[in-house]
């Protein structure tokens, strides 16, 4: 049988937490024949048919027995250290391990609350420009009700100088003539489609930058909703604790996403929304300036044109009122001239008709005195003086029938530039009553500057 060999323990040193001291090794055994297996040699006993002789033992030897049993001492006693050793390295890798969590735990929550902090004052932030933004964004919506209200009081104007025109379209004769007024009124037209224009404009651009500030708003409004879900997601993540119920394991969730953004990109992200939205209310809040300037210089354009229509208007009135004036007075003065004249007229008949009972006379003495007999038919003074006055009385008829026709040319003439007088007056008072009664009534009915300015 092969000889047992038992390690020779090396000296051993307590690590154990009771300080047991290692077991001794066995005393040696000096074996005299160290090269020979130990046989039994002694008395076998009567001779029992058995041989013996020679024959090794099938037990181990002392020594044998003590190194085995040492052996199993000295392994359970290092089997014992080690775990000891273990048990003690447990404890306080668990210690460590404790304190390392809590600790790292701890500065967790700690960035937790950090983060949280700071979303909390991007999220402020964010609010501050949202209001600040709706606020704006009403002030120019208010605006660009001035401006359509603006807008609507300027058909008014337009509508009245269109009248105006249309109106005076109707003058009669040669007071149909493109006078200040006309020109004023074309040019109040001109200016009122030009102010439109202008209003329309901005109108146009009002909506524009609305249009724009709801779009910050928007983006606003959604990271403002991002870091309310992440700022509730941080709280509820910096107040859980280790006795909290609601908590699991997440496989794989120790990863960096490849979407995830970096501190200063998610800083500078916001950062650039609130600027843009800054942008876009200043913007606004520059526009809404102009919105005043706009309507202050319309309103003074338009009303200044009327003004100055309204004194064309009433100088225009009064030119006419002073032309037909003095036309009446042409008429009052043709009208008795006219009378003079027909009365010239009847005279001057009368005296014709007067000269006929003296020609008559005359031609009747001459016709009688030619059936005087022989040479009683002679000429003598009486002859001659009948003659001379026959042929007087004839030219005084004539004289008196020229001056009867430039009489009745000069009544002819008289009674057409009464009819023309008459005619040019009609003409007057139809343009009186169209500038006075038709046009300066509608005027009465401009818009007041306060409606001009949109606010009505």
């Amino acid at each position: 049988m092969a000889t047992i060999v038992v390690e020779q323990a090396r000296p051993a040193t307590a690590t154990l937490a009771s300080r047991e001291i290692p077991p001794e090794p066995p005393a040696p055994v000096v074996n005299p024949n160290p090269n020979m297996e130990i046989t039994y040699t002694g008395n076998t006993g009567n001779d029992m048919g058995i041989y013996t002789m020679g024959f090794r033992s099938a037990k181990y030897n002392p020594s044998e027995w003590h190194e085995s049993n040492y052996a199993k001492y000295y392994q359970s006693f290092v089997d014992r250290d080690n775990a000891e050793r273990v048990i003690h390295e447990s404890k306080r890798t668990a210690k460590e391990a404790i304190e390392t969590t809590n600790k790292t735990q701890a500065e967790a929550t700690k960035k937790l609350a950090e983060s949280a902090k700071n979303i909390e004052f991007w999220k402020y932030e964010l609010n501050r420009e949202i209001s600040d933004v709706i606020d704006e964004t009403d002030l120019l919506l208010a605006q660009k009700k001035r401006l359509e209200n603006a807008l609507r009081a300027t058909e008014i104007p337009l509508h009245i100088a269109t009248d105006n025109l249309n109106c005076r379209q109707r003058r009669l004769g040669v007071d149909l003539v493109q006078d200040d007024v006309e020109v004023s009124l074309l040019k109040e037209v001109e200016i009122i489609n030009n102010v439109q224009d202008l209003l329309k404009n901005t109108i146009n651009q009002c909506e524009k930058q609305i249009r724009l500030n709801r779009d910050a708003k928007q983006n606003l409004e959604m990271d403002w909703s991002d870091k309310k879900e992440a700022l509730e997601i941080e709280t509820k993540s910096g107040s859980l604790r280790n006795h909290h119920t609601n908590k699991q394991f997440h496989d794989g969730a120790a990863k960096f996403e490849e979407i995830q953004s970096t501190p200063e990109s998610w800083a500078q992200f916001t950062h650039d929304n609130i600027a843009r939205a800054e942008h876009e209310r200043m913007a606004s809040i520059q526009l809404r300036t102009l919105v005043d300037n706009v309507l202050d210089d319309t309103t003074r354009d338009m009303r200044e044109q009327a003004d100055q229509v309204d004194v064309n208007f009433t100088k225009r009135i009064t030119e006419m009122e002073d032309a037909k004036t003095k036309l009446e007075e042409n008429l009052v003065k043709v009208v008795k001239q006219v009378k003079d004249q027909e009365k010239n007229i009847e005279d001057l008949q009368k005296e014709i008709r007067d000269k006929e009972d003296p020609l008559k006379v005359a031609q009747t003495r001459l016709y009688n005195r030619t059936f005087r007999p022989g040479v009683e038919l002679c000429r003598d003074p009486a002859q001659y003086h009948l003659v001379g006055e026959v042929n007087e009385i004839n030219q005084s008829i004539d004289a008196l029938k020229q001056k009867l026709n430039d009489a009745q040319n000069s009544l002819k003439d008289l009674q057409d530039n009464r009819m023309a007088l008459e005619k040019e007056i009609a003409i007057k008072k139809n343009s009186i009553f169209i500038d006075r009664d038709k046009c300066l009534t509608v005027r009465n009915r401009f818009p007041s500057r306060t409606k001009l300015q949109g606010y009505q």
